[in-house]
C-alpha cells in the first residue's frame, strides 16, 4: 500500500484548484456538477486514508 506524505497532501490541494479552474470554463453545468462531486468523493477518501494513516502509526508508537 503506498504511503502519502504532507507533500502528496499538497499536491491533491493544487489539483482540486485546478480541478476548479478548468470546470468553470471548460464543461457544462451538467458535467460540473459531475466533477465537483467526484472532486469530493476524492476528497473524502483521502480524508480516510489519512486518519488510516494515523491511526496505524498511533498503534505502531504503543508496540514500541
Amino acid at each position: 500500500m503506498p504511503t502519502y506524505s504532507s507533500s502528496s497532501v499538497s499536491e491533491h490541494q493544487s489539483q482540486t484548484l485546478w480541478v476548479k479552474d478548468l470546470s468553470k470554463s471548460c464543461y457544462q453545468d451538467d458535467q460540473q456538477l459531475k466533477l465537483r462531486c467526484l472532486q469530493a468523493e476524492v476528497d473524502s477518501l483521502l480524508e480516510q486514508l489519512q486518519n488510516l494513516k494515523e491511526q496505524r502509526q498511533a498503534a505502531t508508537a504503543q508496540e514500541e
